[in-house]
């Protein structure tokens, strides 16, 4: 595919995405960009949801990470599950009695001021991060295909991204983000699936075959050494504490939740949401293992990120595929960025600024404010990313939230699971010392426990210490 074609393909989508943005959004008042106006079916959620949980970096990474982790992401996936069905069952029904905007409300009403500011700030810090992660990989590859062969810069790059986020998310919000995370769904299905079907005919193998061929390539789950990041009871457990902390804790996932008709109608949402994500993931890791062989065939050296890129656009295969793949990008990026945007919108206005007791349209005027302001700063981490990444995009995703995460995860756990109350103005050393404690366990842990690497499990290690540092500083039963 030549530059032109791509950007073609891009534009097209887009011109898709903003009508529907301005369909959706225009006459939407603040309730509906913070939470949709409750007004959602829970169909049309869970639908949005099997999109919402694929960024760039899935559709892209998770293929490539076949040659040097087999299928044990799908062990991870696993917990995904698990982890849907404690937030279905135990935080749905309790942020929708307490009828929140801000899940960080929350621990205000729990704690006190202090711990609802220190984690409307953790959220604030991991998502920018994890989606500036997420989205500089979009970049990168369009640096690839399309910045780089034209000769423009990664700085502009990185502004056109921006600028095409921020104008299709600064209608309508959640309700447009709803409508859009649907029309990604689509697209990824239908990208992964054909790009599968192509590449199979190329490699001449019916379903059986590819069955056989992936059956026979990979291991599914891994047992043998504990000391290993990819032993099960690690991915398994990190991935139900993963799904707890990056969408039951999480204003980006949960303002979708929070937008359904009443907590039922969000548990139907995100169980059906959650047992998909078994088969949508194991598509993407088939594909990994066609990418390969494909690759090893036609003599193509591109591994891990590069090579779906590489294979769709340049790989000699018919140019469905190849539009397929920057339709797929696309979808799974922009959507994922304007998401995070949108949250980051919502939570700094109403937690970190609290701005709640606003006129409407004081209200309006600030949103848009934040809004604008936190584009900017995207734009800046996505760009200072690029300066220091020197690890797969995956793994730098889930190691960020591992940090990022935990402490918030501690503060929830914490407040739900026990009656007492804390000494509200220490949280924030408490929140600090956790990840610090973390930093240096992962650092040592082969040293000092024999050999042991810690993987994404250090999320729940960072809980923990969240945990017991609240006990510490507690006074007592809450009143």
């Amino acid at each position: 595919m030549t530059p032109v074609t791509i950007l073609i393909t891009i534009l097209t989508y887009f011109c898709l995405l903003f009508g529907l943005s301005w369909w959706v959004g225009r006459n939407s008042n603040n309730a509906e960009f913070f939470n949709g106006g409750r007004k959602s079916k829970w169909y049309m959620v869970a639908f949005a949801m099997i999109g919402s949980m694929i960024s760039g970096v899935t559709f892209v990474s998770v293929p490539g990470m076949v040659q040097t982790a087999g299928y044990g992401y799908l062990q991870m996936v696993l917990g995904f599950i698990v982890g849907q069905l404690l937030i279905a069952y135990v935080l749905v029904p309790l942020f929708y009695r307490m009828n929140l905007t801000s899940i960080y409300e929350y621990l205000e009403h729990r704690f006190g001021v202090t711990t609802y500011k220190t984690g409307a700030w953790f959220f604030f810090i991991s998502k920018m991060l994890g989606a500036a992660v997420r989205f500089y990989l979009v970049c990168l590859t369009l640096q690839l295909l399309v910045f780089g062969p034209l000769g423009l810069p990664f700085i502009l790059n990185i502004a056109c991204s921006m600028l095409l986020v921020w104008l299709y998310t600064a209608q309508g919000g959640v309700k447009s983000i709803i409508w859009a995370d649907s029309l990604k769904s689509a697209c990824l299905i239908i990208s992964v699936v054909l790009s599968i079907y192509f590449i199979a005919a190329d490699l001449n193998l019916d379903f059986k075959g590819i069955w056989s061929t992936v059956w026979n390539a990979h291991d599914f789950v891994f047992l043998d050494d504990v000391n290993e990041p990819q032993f099960f009871w690690k991915q398994f457990l990190a991935g139900i504490f993963t799904m707890i902390a990056t969408n039951g804790l999480d204003q980006d996932m949960m303002q979708r939740n929070l937008s359904c008709r009443n907590s039922k109608d969000a548990q139907k949402n995100m169980i059906t949401s959650g047992v998909m994500q078994l088969p949508v993931i194991a598509l993407f890791l088939f594909l990994g293992t066609l990418l390969y062989l494909f690759a090893e065939k036609h003599g193509i050296t591109a591994t891990k990120d590069e090579l779906f890129p590489t294979v769709a656009t340049q790989g000699g295969l018919p140019i469905i595929v190849g539009v397929l793949f920057i339709v797929g990008l696309v979808a799974a990026a922009y959507n994922a960025a304007g998401s995070a945007l949108t949250a980051l919108t919502t939570s700094f206005t109403l937690d970190i600024l609290h701005a709640r007791k606003k006129t409407e349209e004081a209200l309006k005027t600030l949103r848009k404010q934040v809004h604008i302001g936190l584009t900017i700063v995207m734009g800046i981490v996505i760009f200072a990313f690029n300066i220091f990444n020197n690890t797969s995009v995956i793994d730098a995703v889930y190691k960020l939230a591992s940090y990022t995460y935990g402490p918030i995860l501690g503060l929830f756990t914490f407040g739900i699971c026990t009656k007492f109350a804390v000494r509200d103005k220490l949280l924030p050393l408490v929140s600090v010392a956790a990840p610090i404690l973390c930093f240096i366990l992962e650092k040592n842990s082969a040293a000092w426990f024999g050999g042991y690497k810690f993987s994404y499990e250090l999320l729940i290690l960072n809980a923990a210490f969240t945990f017991i540092g609240m006990l510490l500083i507690s006074k007592g039963k809450q009143k």
